[in-house]
């Protein structure tokens, strides 16, 4: 077990530590509360390392958030072999029984992460307390972005390029990243590029996969959450979501694909209330 650092501000919050489960090294971050609800699993995007999810962790008072680097991605190695989102959520429930945590947890899925939600929702109804879906979509059978988006999500350019992330982000993740060339300078701070294969893998484990099928069965407390400038994932399928999950709930936030990070402080609170809800 190693110990990382990120900023001095962050360490205080968060601890992070990179562990061998069944020889894949995953690395993870733990930050503590002192609400006395389940811990929220948190999955990333595509291509994103634990960092940039950082200010919405900060501004999730309380609440104690478990965050990993999926393999491939950030201080996780790729595997030899290509996954699916099954061996993911089952890599997931690992993660937890080895942190301690036996019983429910709350699961939150940001746009790649959601599909990667549903499907650990949908595999264990009993670990999964409540879901939280952001910015994400039932999977292929979907709403999707224009060809001129799609075009430029294909490769990971974008982590790998800071240049060429400041001429598409506005394009790509809409909302306050269209005028705000700080809010793409700082999200290319913090950018760890995926290792080699590791984008691919998370390209491959999507291809194919839908929840459309199951999602009417899940029983978990939902809320939907999306943006209503998002160009990657289109509003509609939050809608989709929303109408297909029993008893889900939609919000609709006046931003980008990226709202959980440019709206953190605005976002963190209606998370809070969701979560502190009572379950039924």
């Amino acid at each position: 077990m190693t110990e990382t650092q990120m900023s001095p501000e962050a360490v205080e919050a968060m601890r992070i530590q990179t562990l061998d489960l069944d020889g894949q090294l995953l690395r993870v971050g733990v930050r503590s509360g002192h609400d006395a609800g389940p811990p929220l699993l948190l999955f990333n995007g595509i291509g994103a390392n634990l960092e940039l999810v950082e200010p919405f962790v900060e501004a999730l008072a309380g609440v104690t958030v478990i965050v990993f680097d999926v393999p491939g991605v950030g201080g996780s190695p790729a595997p030899l072999m290509p996954y699916r989102f099954s061996t993911l959520a089952v890599l997931a429930d690992k993660l937890l029984t080895r942190l301690g945590y036996a019983g429910p947890v709350d699961v939150l899925g940001v746009s790649w992460g959601g599909a990667l939600a549903q499907q650990f929702a949908h595999l264990y109804p009993r670990r999964c307390r409540k879901l939280i879906l952001a910015a994400t979509s039932p999977g292929v059978i979907m709403i999707p972005a224009r060809l001129s988006v799609l075009s430029k999500l294909i490769g990971p350019r974008r982590y790998t390029d800071p240049a060429y992330l400041k001429q598409v982000g506005g394009e790509i993740y809409g909302g306050a990243y269209r005028h705000d060339a700080a809010l793409l300078e700082a999200h290319s701070r913090h950018i760890q590029a995926p290792r080699g294969r590791g984008y691919l893998y998370q390209l491959l484990a999507a291809s194919g996969w839908t929840s459309l099928p199951w999602l009417g069965a899940l029983r978990q407390k939902t809320l939907v959450m999306h943006g209503n400038d998002d160009p990657i994932v289109p509003l509609t399928n939050a809608k989709i979501l929303a109408a297909r999950i029993r008893g889900a709930t939609l919000h609709v936030v006046d931003d980008g694909h990226l709202f959980l990070i440019t709206r953190a402080k605005e976002v963190a609170p209606v998370i809070q209330r969701f979560l502190a809800e009572a379950n039924h």
